[in-house]
């Protein structure tokens, strides 16, 4: 399986790189004058100094400025009295520092507190900092960590940030960034996409890295009668899948036989149902639904193991009569009732599965692409939780269209994007058309590199493993089982 390149490591610095949520909370103790319990901890652990203020004021009826310059005067009385680095934290700086991997500081502690930590830590060790005078929003919003993102010019997705509070943990994970926990003194449940260890003892660059999403590319192929207008079409068609490192093809038109064809020349998985509809994969395919016998219009689906989850994945072909675009005066959509219709059917089939993948040919543009249109297909989709991920990596229609159909049918047919992949639960990275050469018009298609009548879809999300994978780990990185606080 492929995963995301670690392009930089985020850490926190208060509780994660040294020892100062101790020094916080005995702060914020002196400063409420009363023993602080579990029940304080979502207004104190990972806040910025202003909103456990306002807490304060709230509840002792103080005035929220004097409160905040008190707890800063506290916790920085405190700090320069002498801080410690936390075990195993100045061995991984170093390491990703021979590694060549960029590290940034990302925390809600203002920019004074945080240049006293560096002084300590080494302000070299990092790439950037980003405090909370530097944001609009500090955590547990993503813009520390976006931010932080910015600077490097790196990818949140292909990032590891490390925290030790649930406040740090939310921000990071709403900026798409991959987390390793290291609870300090409010216990962290993993989660998908979220590791949790007693402390940074014995983490490595490379166990960070096997922290990273693994990627999944699906593609939605109509073949275009299988492909037997062209010449050679099969093992062009191998060679397509192969050139955009596909994992999963779903696929419409298959004359029968293509999805068994494909798959045993890749070594595939592979379903086929009824005549027109098939989906392969490189994975393994754990349940086959949907009706097997399916008629040439409508949905079918799979079931596959990848990264120690399941997926569904399915394939819809929708009826081609009535063509909206088609027509040139009145509502466009008043003739796609036969298509809703089927719409709703591959959807009460795929009924609340999540994560879910739904690629095909609809044969009717998007409610995304025509300020105005309501096409009601996809607008149904969108309703079941589908998201569009060619319009989530492209949102501009007039920019970007994404047509796909058609390459081989040229103005004055309608150019449109009536083929989509579809997703609920999932993180797109990137998605485009494909089409392989430049194919000639019809009818002199016989000769083309291309196959098909319609442009390939091409999705990557990024795909975290089960919360159960991510606990136990890897070998190099055998993962504490369960949260400890330190």
């Amino acid at each position: 399986m492929t995963r995301l390149p670690l392009q930089a490591v985020l850490f926190d610095m208060d509780g994660t790189l040294v020892d100062t949520e101790r020094l916080w909370w005995e702060a914020v103790t002196r400063v409420a004058g009363r023993p602080l319990t579990g029940a304080d901890e979502p207004q104190v652990l990972g806040r910025p100094v202003e909103h456990t203020a306002a807490w304060l004021a709230a509840t002792t009826g103080r005035p929220a400025a004097d409160l905040a310059e008190a707890l800063h005067r506290e916790f920085a009385d405190r700090v320069r009295a002498g801080i410690v680095p936390r075990p195993g934290a100045l061995g991984l700086l170093d390491a990703l520092a021979r590694e060549g991997v960029p590290t940034a500081l990302v925390t809600a502690s203002p920019r004074a507190v945080a240049d006293t930590v560096l002084a300590v830590l080494g302000a070299d060790r990092f790439a950037v900092s980003v405090t909370a005078d530097d944001t609009e929003h500090t955590k547990p919003a993503p813009d520390p960590y976006l931010a932080a993102c910015r600077a490097l010019g790196v990818d949140p997705a292909a990032c590891v940030a490390v925290e030790d509070t649930p406040t740090g943990v939310s921000s990071a994970e709403a900026a798409g960034c991959t987390v390793l926990a290291v609870p300090s003194l409010a216990p962290i449940p993993p989660a998908p996409g979220r590791t949790v260890r007693p402390g940074l003892t014995d983490v490595t660059p490379d166990a960070l890295r096997a922290l990273l999403p693994h990627t999944l590319k699906v593609m939605s192929w109509n073949l275009w009668c299988g492909g037997t207008e062209v010449h050679d079409h099969r093992a062009k068609q191998l060679k397509t899948i192969a050139e955009t490192g596909a994992d999963v093809v779903g696929l419409q038109e298959t004359f029968g036989t293509a999805a068994r064809e494909l798959a045993e020349a890749l070594g595939w998985h592979h379903h086929r149902a009824g005549e027109n509809l098939g989906i392969i994969s490189r994975y393994p395919i754990t349940a086959r639904l949907g009706d097997p016998e399916v008629g040439f219009y409508g949905a079918a689906g799979v079931r596959i193991a990848v990264a120690g989850r399941e997926v569904e994945i399915w394939t819809a072909h929708l009826d081609y009569e009535h063509y909206g675009p088609y027509l040139t005066e009145g509502d466009p959509t008043r003739n796609e009732g036969v298509r809703l219709a089927q719409m709703r059917d591959t959807l009460e089939r795929i009924a609340a599965a999540d994560p879910a993948v739904l690629v095909g040919d609809f044969n009717c543009p998007s409610h995304l692409d025509r300020p105005g249109v309501e096409w009601p297909v996809t607008r149904a989709a969108a309703e079941a939780g589908f998201r569009d991920s060619y319009r989530e990596a492209h949102p501009d229609p007039v920019r970007d269209p994404g047509h796909t159909w058609s390459p081989v049918q040229p103005e004055p047919e309608p150019q449109d994007r009536i083929d989509f992949v579809l997703h609920r639960g999932l993180t797109v990275l990137d998605s485009r058309t494909h089409v392989s050469g430049v194919p000639r018009p019809w009818p002199d298609v016989a000769d083309n590199e291309w196959t098909s009548d319609h442009a390939a879809v091409l999705t990557t999300f990024s795909l975290h493993g089960s919360a159960e994978c991510s606990l136990h780990g890897s070998p190099e990185f055998p993962l504490h089982e369960g949260p400890e606080p330190a």
